[in-house]
């Protein structure tokens, strides 16, 4: 490893338990998109295939995070810095630094908006108190971002808590539902009303984490060891992927409503709707400093200024995030929507970084870290090879007919549906790396060579 002081690098004193590290992932998993993916599952396939389909979507993202946070282990560095070997130090900054600063501050925002907008709601309905939204989503804005600021131990102490709880509340929730509602006999005889099969399910389930995936170094480098990082990678996103989709699915074909709070809030027992609000929050709350925490180390990059400074960072990015929210508040219908159409077209173009980091540090690299280098300016193969695997990511993905429909009208090839386009782009990206970082690795060991003569 090239000895340079990133200021990024954790130390092994500073290491966790993979227990920790565990409940981080499993307290990411637990949210409201993850109900809601769940519910589109749950009406669009059987249940048996949205339980296939879950698994075999988090076990991929746990395949290829586990590489990424195995690096993360061996160096001690976010996902942001180790960029700079595949991509360069100035394409590490200025383009995936860019890239994962301004999505997971738009996701702070939105996720600290959701949270703010169905607070004041329930609060008005169950105890019939106005409060007005803003304040809401102020209020638990700062909070969560809070709770972000005291880095890693902070995200620790509040998924140790809150998981056991959301677990609890939410199968206490699932098992009410079904039980005032016939809920056995409608599961046994269901079927959808189109099926859309498997690949679509699996499509839709990698869809909720294949950011988090990528983002895997920022959490594992914390990690005592690479064993460590595949038993949280695994135990932290399947499991708890699993149980929150299949609730969300179940939810959906029992009471047509796949948000467990909103259920609670539908019995009418001020105890259970308070529940749904705790449910809620803390769904929400342990989601989403997550994207503080990652926004902040994004933009610490950007900037150009250490870990030491980056609970500054951190706050920068929470409160741009709450701005967002407050501002979406305000604005007119239809923000929220554009505004997450925007953020879910950045989130395509950023799992294709994987490939070209695993093949960078396990094929170039064979997978030792005294082979890892900060490379200085853009390197080539690395941009090469990413802006592939997000070309394929997008025709293959869907990308550009949802988002540009008229250009990928005029342009057919545009618009290839194939397999899951997020992991298209990370095989793509990953083979083009190693065809190229492999062939510039040896022309420079030649030139060397020829130097040396």
């Amino acid at each position: 490893m090239e000895e340079k002081n990133t200021g990024f690098e954790v130390s092994s004193e500073k290491r966790e338990s993979w227990w920790s590290i565990t409940m981080v992932w499993a307290g990411a998993m637990i949210c409201v998109s993850c109900l809601m993916v769940g519910g589109v599952l749950g009406s669009s396939l059987t249940l048996w295939q949205c339980a296939l389909s879950v698994i075999i979507g988090y076990s991929i993202i746990a395949a290829y995070m586990s590489l990424i946070g195995m690096q993360g282990c061996d160096l001690g560095l976010p996902t942001a810095v180790m960029a700079s070997s595949s991509l360069g130090e100035k394409g590490a900054k200025y383009v995936i630094s860019t890239l994962l600063s301004i999505a997971c501050i738009g996701w702070f925002g939105v996720q600290s908006a959701v949270c703010g907008l169905s607070f004041s709601a329930m609060f008005a309905d169950i105890f019939g108190i106005t409060i007005p939204a803003w304040i809401s989503i102020l209020f638990w804005g700062i909070i969560m971002l809070l709770t972000a600021c005291f880095g890693f131990k902070g995200l620790k102490i509040l998924n140790i808590v809150a998981v056991p709880l959301l677990v609890i509340v939410c199968i206490y929730g699932l098992v009410l539902a079904i039980t005032n509602n016939r809920g056995m006999s409608v599961l046994s005889g269901y079927e959808p009303a189109a099926n859309m099969g498997l690949v679509f399910g699996i499509n839709y389930t990698i869809a909720t984490f294949a950011l988090g995936g990528v983002i895997s170094g920022d959490y594992c480098r914390f990690a005592k060891s690479r064993g460590d990082v595949v038993k949280s990678s695994i135990l932290g996103v399947i499991p708890a992927g699993f149980m929150i989709m299949m609730i969300g699915a179940i939810l959906t074909v029992v009471t047509g409503e796949y948000d467990i709070s909103k259920v609670f809030v539908s019995f009418g027992s001020v105890i259970l709707g308070i529940l749904g609000i705790l449910a809620l929050i803390s769904g929400t709350w342990t989601t989403n400093v997550t994207n503080a925490y990652t926004g902040g180390i994004s933009l610490s990059v950007l900037l150009g200024i250490d870990e030491s400074k980056s609970k500054i960072a951190t706050g920068i990015s929470g409160t741009i995030g709450i701005i967002v929210a407050l501002i979406g508040a305000l604005a007119a219908t239809g923000f929220y929507t554009l505004f997450q159409n925007f953020l879910s077209l950045l989130c395509a173009l950023i799992p294709p970084l994987a490939g070209t980091m695993i093949a960078d540090y396990w094929i170039v690299g064979k997978g030792k870290k005294e082979n890892f280098k900060i490379k200085k300016g853009f390197h080539s193969p690395g941009m090469i090879s990413f802006f592939l695997g997000v070309l394929a990511a997008c025709i293959t993905g869907g990308t550009f007919a949802a988002y540009l429909p008229g250009l990928a009208e005029k342009l057919p090839f545009l618009n290839i549906p194939f397999f899951v386009g997020p992991i298209n782009g990370i095989i793509v990206s990953l083979a083009a790396y190693a065809v190229l970082g492999s062939g510039f690795e040896t022309k420079k060991s030649y030139e060397t060579i020829d130097k040396r003569s």
